[in-house]
C-alpha cells in the first residue's frame, strides 16, 4: 500500500504516473500539469483514477485541484472517490460536487476529517486553500484504503470539455471540532463581514434594516397581489388560476393580472441542532434560568446522525429574541413579510410557518403531504420513504383525512395559490431501467399488495395464457401462481418494459387524480400545484399534466437548461419550480448546499442567471428559492443537513450580494417575460 503524507496525483512533476486512468464517455488528452477532459453525452460520464495498490490518503486533511471550465454555460463536476471495489457512490464512498461558472479557474479543495454523519452534520469545517466542495457518503469510510477516483458530470445534452491540473492532498491533522460554534450559533474560528460579536450587533442590525425597508417598500410595476400592471388584466376570478397568453403560460392573480411567483420555502423561526452527545462543540449556551432557555428542548426519535434524543437548542430563534425582545414572534412575521415585499418576492412557499396563511399582503401557498396507513410500494431507489400505493382502498381515506385539515386553513382566502401535496416521492428508481422501478417494485412485493394484484390482473388480461407472458418477457413462471410470491426478474424485455411502462402510468394517474377529485370537492376554487418532482420517469409526468393543474419540479442545477427543459412544452401544462439552491463558504458556513459557488458574489449572479433562464421557458410561472435561512452550522436535527442556502443567515442578517440580486431581476423580470427588455 502507497503510504505518504502528501500524494501528488497530477501534476508538472507526475504526469499520469503511478495510476490507471480510465475514460468512460469521455475523451483525454494531456496538459502541463494535467489533464484536457472532453465529457460525452450520457447520463454519467466520468474519468477514473484507480491507483496500482490503494492510497493511503490517513495522513490528509483534504484532496486539492484546480479546474477550469472552458465552456460557455456553468458546469457541475461531480468528485467520488471509493474505499472498495464494490463501492455505489454512496456505500464505501464519499462523493462531493463544486460548480464552475463559464470561462472560470477555480482551486478545489475535497475536505477529509471525521465522517460528516457521524458528528451528525453533512459538512465539516472547511480547509484553507480554495473553494470547499463537502464530501458525503454512507458509514465509515477507510482513507487508508482509497481505490478510485472519480470526476464525473451528470446527464449532459451535449460534449463539455474541463481542465483537471495539480491534483494532490493536502498535509496536516484533521480539524479539531471542539469549540466550533459561538454563543450565536456562527462559526467560532473565522471572521466574516456581517458576523455577529456582541448582543448590541442585533439592535445596530434592526435599526439599518428598518430604513432601508421603509425606503424600498415595494417594487415597481406591481398590483397589491404582486403581479404586472404592465399588461392589461385578464380575466379576473378572484383567485389564482392559470392562462396561456402569446404562447407563454403565467399566473394570473385574483385582481387578473399577470403574475409570475418568486418564492422562498421553509420561512419559519424554529430549525435546530443537536447538543447532546456534541456538547465540545459549543463554546457557549444559556443555562436553565436564562430566557434563553426556552428555545433548549428535548426531543426524541430524530435521524441526526450518532444521536437520535436529546437535548438540541435554536441558534436562530434566540436571536430573534436577542433582536426583538419577549414579543420576537410577531415582530419577526411583520419584519419578514416587508422584507419580501421589497426584495420583490410575491409568494410564500413550501413548509412556511401556517401563521403566513391568510396574512393579506404576500401570497402563499399551502403545504400538505399524505399520511396514514395505506400500503406503499417500493420504487427502488426510496430515499425519503416508499412510493403510495394509491390502488389500496385506504389511500383515498388517508387523502380525505390528510387533506381535510389542510384545507380549512385556507379555503376561500384570494391569497393562497393553491395546494403543494407530497414532495419528492420515489416515482423511480435507479440505473437505465429505473423508470419501471414501481412496476418491478410491485413484481417483487408479497401476496397481498393491491399494486401488485392490479399489474398481475393487468398481465392476466392482457396475455391470458402464461406461456405467452414468459415467451414475451424471457421468463419461465410455472403458472400465474408464481406471482402470490415477490418475483424478480433478471432482465427486461421490450414487450416487458411496455407494461411496467403501462403500469406506472396507471399508478399515476390513480395517485394525482384521487388528490386532485379531493381537492375539487373540498376546494374547487384552488389551484392543485403537483407533487414537486425530484426522482420520476415520462409516465409519472405524462399522468401529472393530464391530472395536475400545474406540474412541479424541484429542480438544483446552476440555470434552468434550455435543451433539457424545452421539453416540458410537449405537456401543455403550466410548470414550476418548488426547490432551487446555490450556496458558498466564505460566509463561516460548513457546506454549500446542492450547488456550490465559490463566493456569495458568485452565489448571487447564479441566482440572476437562474431566474432569467427560467422567466424565458414559456411553460415555466415560477420558482421558489429552498430556504428562507442558512441551515443550522451544526446540522438541522432531523437530518444533519447544514447548507448556506439561506437568504438570512442564523443571526438574521440578510446577504446582501443576494438581496441585492434578487431585487433587481425581480424588478426586471416582467419585462424579460413580457419581452419587453
Amino acid at each position: 500500500m502507497l503510504i505518504l503524507k502528501a500524494l501528488v496525483l497530477l501534476s508538472a512533476q507526475a504526469p499520469l504516473s503511478g495510476f490507471d486512468l480510465k475514460p468512460n464517455n469521455t475523451s483525454v488528452q494531456p496538459l502541463p500539469g494535467g489533464i484536457s477532459v472532453v465529457y460525452h453525452q450520457n447520463e454519467w460520464p466520468n474519468i477514473t483514477f484507480t491507483p496500482k495498490s490503494p492510497w493511503n490518503w490517513s495522513h490528509s486533511r483534504g484532496l486539492v485541484f484546480t479546474v477550469h471550465n472552458p465552456g460557455s454555460v456553468p458546469i457541475t463536476l461531480g468528485i467520488r472517490f471509493d474505499d472498495d471495489v464494490l463501492a455505489d457512490g454512496w456505500h464505501h464512498s464519499r462523493t462531493a460536487n463544486t460548480t464552475v461558472s463559464a470561462g472560470q479557474t477555480e482551486h478545489i479543495v475535497v475536505a477529509f476529517g471525521p465522517d460528516p454523519t457521524s458528528v451528525g452534520m453533512r459538512g465539516i469545517p472547511p480547509v484553507a486553500g480554495g473553494t470547499n466542495a463537502s464530501a458525503n457518503g454512507d458509514g465509515a469510510f477507510q482513507l487508508g484504503h482509497v481505490v478510485s477516483l472519480q470526476f464525473f458530470l451528470h446527464d449532459i445534452k451535449s460534449d463539455t470539455p474541463l481542465e483537471l491540473t495539480n491534483i494532490e492532498t493536502v498535509a496536516g491533522a484533521e480539524a479539531s471540532m471542539v469549540g466550533i460554534v459561538d454563543g450565536f450559533g456562527q462559526y467560532a474560528k473565522a471572521d466574516w463581514p456581517g458576523k455577529v460579536h456582541s448582543t448590541t450587533d442585533f439592535a445596530i442590525q434592526r435599526d439599518s434594516e428598518e430604513k432601508i425597508l421603509k425606503a424600498i417598500p415595494v417594487l415597481k410595476d406591481r398590483d397589491e397581489f404582486g403581479g404586472t400592471l404592465s399588461h392589461p388584466a385578464l380575466k379576473s376570478t378572484g383567485f389564482f388560476r392559470t392562462e396561456k397568453v402569446n404562447g407563454k403560460w403565467w399566473l394570473v392573480d385574483p385582481a387578473g393580472r399577470m403574475f409570475f411567483s418568486y418564492g422562498i420555502d421553509t420561512i419559519v423561526p424554529d430549525e435546530s441542532t443537536f447538543i447532546t452527545g456534541r456538547e465540545t462543540m459549543f463554546q457557549s449556551l444559556p443555562d436553565k434560568f436564562s430566557p434563553l432557555s426556552r428555545f433548549r428542548l428535548t426531543v426524541s426519535g430524530m435521524h441526526s446522525g450518532p444521536v437520535t434524543s436529546g437535548d438540541v437548542f435554536n441558534f436562530y430563534g434566540a436571536n430573534l429574541y436577542r433582536k426583538f425582545g419577549d414579543n420576537y414572534l410577531k415582530s419577526w412575521r411583520s419584519q419578514t413579510l416587508a422584507r419580501l415585499q421589497s426584495w420583490g418576492f410575491n409568494t410564500i412557499g413550501n413548509w412556511a410557518d401556517e401563521s403566513f396563511y391568510r396574512n393579506g399582503k404576500v401570497p402563499y401557498v399551502a403545504s400538505g403531504g399524505i399520511s396514514g396507513n395505506h400500503a406503499r410500494l417500493s420504487s427502488g431507489s426510496d430515499y425519503w420513504s416508499k412510493m403510495h400505493d394509491p390502488f389500496d382502498p385506504q389511500f383515498n381515506a388517508d387523502v380525505k383525512q390528510s387533506l381535510s385539515s389542510l384545507i380549512v386553513k385556507v379555503k376561500g382566502d384570494p391569497w393562497c395559490i393553491g395546494y403543494f401535496v407530497d414532495n419528492e416521492l420515489s416515482w423511480a428508481g435507479d440505473g437505465a431501467d429505473g423508470r419501471y422501478g414501481l412496476a418491478i417494485g410491485a413484481l417483487k412485493a408479497n401476496a397481498g399488495s393491491p399494486g401488485k394484484a392490479v399489474f398481475v390482473d393487468q398481465l392476466q388480461k392482457k396475455y391470458v395464457d402464461v406461456a405467452r407472458l414468459n415467451l414475451a418477457w424471457s421468463t419461465s413462471f410455472a403458472s400465474w401462481d408464481a406471482f402470490t410470491q415477490p418475483v424478480t426478474l433478471k432482465s427486461l424485455t421490450s414487450e416487458s418494459r411496455g407494461d411496467c411502462s403501462l403500469f406506472v402510468k396507471r399508478l399515476a394517474l390513480k395517485y394525482f387524480s384521487v388528490i386532485r377529485d379531493e381537492l375539487k370537492v373540498q376546494d374547487p376554487s384552488h389551484l392543485y400545484l403537483g407533487c414537486r418532482f425530484a426522482w420520476y420517469g415520462p409516465e409519472a409526468e405524462q399522468a401529472a399534466s393530464e391530472i395536475c393543474d400545474v406540474m412541479s419540479y424541484n429542480i438544483y442545477s446552476p440555470r434552468l437548461d434550455e435543451d433539457k427543459w424545452g421539453r416540458v412544452a410537449a405537456f401543455n401544462k403550466p410548470c414550476i419550480i418548488g426547490e432551487f439552491h446555490f450556496g458558498a463558504l466564505d460566509r463561516g458556513m460548513f457546506h454549500p448546499g446542492l450547488v456550490s459557488t465559490p463566493d456569495q458574489a458568485a452565489r448571487a449572479a447564479m441566482y440572476d442567471d437562474y431566474v432569467t433562464s427560467v422567466l424565458k421557458n414559456p411553460s415555466f410561472i415560477g420558482c421558489h428559492w429552498f430556504q428562507y435561512t442558512d441551515e443550522p452550522l451544526t446540522g438541522r436535527s432531523w437530518d444533519g443537513e447544514n447548507y448556506n442556502i439561506g437568504l438570512v443567515s442564523v443571526t438574521d442578517k440578510p446577504y446582501p450580494e443576494m438581496i441585492q440580486a434578487a431585487r433587481k431581476i425581480h424588478g426586471a423580470g416582467y419585462r424579460i417575460r413580457l419581452g419587453l427588455n
